[in-house]
């Protein structure tokens, strides 16, 4: 089975027979004309048989060349026809994106909306997943996965910079345990997230010994230990960008300044494939964007604290 002509010939050859000028088949391809001549000739050369009259002020087709001209047309407008379909679908309709819980509660799904207003044709479908690594399968378009950003086979975004901050309810301020030095710290109930038990690193970054003995509840999630802060049940060492949206609204409250940089961070993964394109690029433009936002922001409230 013989191959098929080199798809730039024919582009070049149906180009040429539109317009019966290698000039201007040249300007429209954005090539040179010698380019578009011997692209048509090692054609010719291919099919073993002229497809142009050359005259010396007029370019025409030859009887065959006229009969393949109308085939091939027809080839391409229904090859333009059909990349035109599938570059629409892949730029509206349904995207499917695997988030972590609590990431899609407390950070992601307050935003929705803005991401909807500027892409209406768009519509998002959210999956929570708790074994994120991996969840980039045949049916998800996005995930965003938690860890140091080497993932083989994706393409992948860090979004923020993050760190492990010490907060509370604003009434454990006003309790009769003080919290004036981390010392304090050991008079209250720590929470602990079981994902990332790092408590005896911020006390070493406060150069403060931890408590001798680890207490208190451990959740399986970082939004369960936030949660349980807000409700004055003690005192949880959480990551910025989760807590911040409970920090703005007065929920919680920074015990000590001292903040803990984190070796992790949340990324956005997709298809390395898909990366610029479509629906997934869209979304991603986005969802830095909406990054940006929050790292300004920090900036101004924080005026540096974060290093």
């Amino acid at each position: 089975m013989r191959k098929l002509p080199p798809l730039n010939a024919l582009r070049s050859f149906e180009a040429a027979a539109r317009h019966l000028s290698f000039t201007k088949a040249a300007e429209e391809l954005f090539v040179t004309q010698a380019a578009v001549s011997h692209q048509v000739k090692a054609l010719e050369d291919y099919l073993g048989i002229a497809l142009f009259l050359r005259r010396n002020r007029a370019l025409l087709l030859t009887e065959a060349g006229q009969g393949y001209y109308l085939e091939i047309r027809q080839m391409f407008e229904q090859l333009t026809l059909a990349t035109s379909k599938i570059m629409l679908a892949s730029e509206q309709g349904s995207l499917t994106v695997c988030v972590p819980p609590g990431f899609a509660i407390l950070w992601l799904v307050p935003r929705l909306s803005r991401f909807h207003e500027q892409h209406p044709e768009i519509d998002v479908r959210l999956k929570a997943v708790d074994e994120i690594t991996g969840s980039l399968t045949d049916y998800v378009d996005i995930a965003i996965y938690y860890g140091r950003g080497s993932w083989p086979g994706v393409k992948s975004y860090r979004l923020h910079k993050e760190f492990l901050i010490p907060v509370c309810s604003p009434l454990l301020l006003q309790g009769p345990k003080p919290l004036k030095t981390p010392a304090d710290l050991k008079q209250h109930t720590l929470l602990h997230d079981e994902t990332r038990n790092a408590w005896r690193e911020w006390f070493a970054l406060v150069a403060e010994e931890p408590p001798a003995k680890k207490s208190g509840p451990v959740f399986s999630h970082s939004a369960l230990a936030l949660k349980a802060a807000v409700h004055g049940q003690g005192i949880a060492l959480a990551n910025s960008v989760l807590a911040k949206p409970e920090l703005d609204s007065g929920h919680l409250v920074k015990v000590f300044p001292q903040a803990l940089p984190t070796n992790d961070a949340f990324f956005m993964v997709c298809r390395e494939s898909q990366a610029d394109i479509g629906k997934v690029a869209r979304f991603r433009d986005w969802l830095l964007s909406e990054v940006a936002l929050d790292e300004e922001l920090d900036r101004t409230e924080n005026q540096g604290q974060y290093q």
